[in-house]
């Protein structure tokens, strides 16, 4: 279709700044909401570079831009209308990977070789008491994605070729779900990264909000019980990020607009063994959470009511915006990107 254009201007990036330069920690600049000519909601984002981008959501809506949003192109496959897209993956401006979620077939997976003029589907889910929610790559060709428990064990499905391909894992190296538990598909980032064979998965709606760790790309997991209350359907850890394989952050909280979220954030500083509640949370439920490129210490997280900033690696976070978002995600060369409801998607730069 044709490009969409951006009906204000758009804030120019500035240089990335590395962790410490002028002897303090990069923060972001005000979010600059781009023009994206949509009101369907996204969950899923991936931010390539400062000026490549792409956002999954609502109604088969994808999107792309290759101009820092100033124009996005609808990319979206044909024909799925009928999906609900809550995550992506890219590796540059041609090539990506949405995940659509729901029961049964209506979990799938489609790829892009072409910058999305043209979608192949890689995996259609047919058993009706999977539900996949996340996905996450180590490269460029070893990626995971993860369902909600079937048969008291979570799901893992496994690619060693860019998505062009899946197979299910073993789950002989998973441990029991507890009662009630699953992922929450908020903002593709249930399911998070860091090196080559390191992944996480957070969980939700059991007694405790636990995060799940994988040190050999899926096969072998242990679980460990965060800070962030759960014990409803509602409530648990919603995002994770990890800037190494040792330091990680998790929100998340209590998604009723209702509901008070205490304790909405958690940090780790042995790869998830063991997490420590935040000195100062969020003041409200949060589903998406990164670091802010080349920083030890800095991090958005954002939610329906607004964006936080933590300059101290997690351990307190200040409220820096009102706006909704569900997710976010920064880039190596100094821009991040927030994605969410009524076609939002908004662009920072690092400074």
């Amino acid at each position: 279709m044709a490009a969409l254009g951006l009906a204000g201007a758009v804030l120019a990036l500035a240089p990335a700044v590395p962790a410490g330069a002028h002897g303090r920690t990069p923060e972001p600049g005000a979010w600059q909401l781009t023009a994206t000519g949509t009101d369907a909601r996204f969950r899923g984002l991936a931010a390539v570079s400062r000026s490549v981008a792409w956002a999954a959501g609502t109604r088969g809506t994808v999107l792309r831009t290759t101009d820092g949003g100033r124009t996005w192109r609808n990319v979206s496959p044909a024909g799925a209308g009928e999906l609900e897209f809550r995550d992506v993956e890219a590796f540059d401006a041609r090539r990506a990977v949405a995940l659509a979620i729901g029961e049964g077939e209506a979990s799938r997976v489609l790829r892009t070789e072409d910058g999305g003029r043209t979608w192949t589907e890689s995996f259609r889910n047919t058993d009706p008491r999977a539900f996949y929610d996340c996905m996450t790559f180590f490269d460029n060709r070893h990626g995971l994605a993860m369902s909600d428990p079937v048969d008291g064990k979570y799901r893992i499905l496994s690619t060693g070729d860019g998505g062009r391909s899946w197979r299910v894992l073993p789950d002989a190296g998973m441990p029991a779900a507890q009662p009630g538990e699953a992922g929450f598909a908020a903002s593709g980032q249930c399911l998070v990264s860091s090196g080559p064979k390191d992944v996480w998965l957070a969980t939700g709606g059991g007694p405790a909000g636990r995060v799940l760790h994988s040190a050999d790309r899926g096969l072998n997991w242990t679980a460990a019980e965060t800070t962030i209350p759960a014990g409803e359907g509602a409530k648990g850890v919603f995002g994770l990020a990890f800037r190494d394989r040792r330091h990680g952050l998790a929100v998340g909280g209590d998604y009723r607009a209702d509901q008070a979220s205490p304790r909405a954030a958690a940090v780790t500083g042995d790869g998830g063994r063991g997490w420590t509640a935040s000195a100062t949370p969020p003041s409200a439920y949060r589903s998406g959470v990164a670091w802010l490129p080349h920083s030890a210490s800095a991090a958005l997280a954002v939610g329906p009511t607004g964006t936080d900033l933590t300059t101290d690696g997690g351990r307190t976070w200040r409220t820096i915006d009102t706006g909704s978002y569900d997710t976010v995600s920064c880039t190596a060369d100094g821009a991040c990107w927030a994605a969410g409801e009524k076609g939002r998607i908004a662009r920072s730069a690092v400074r």
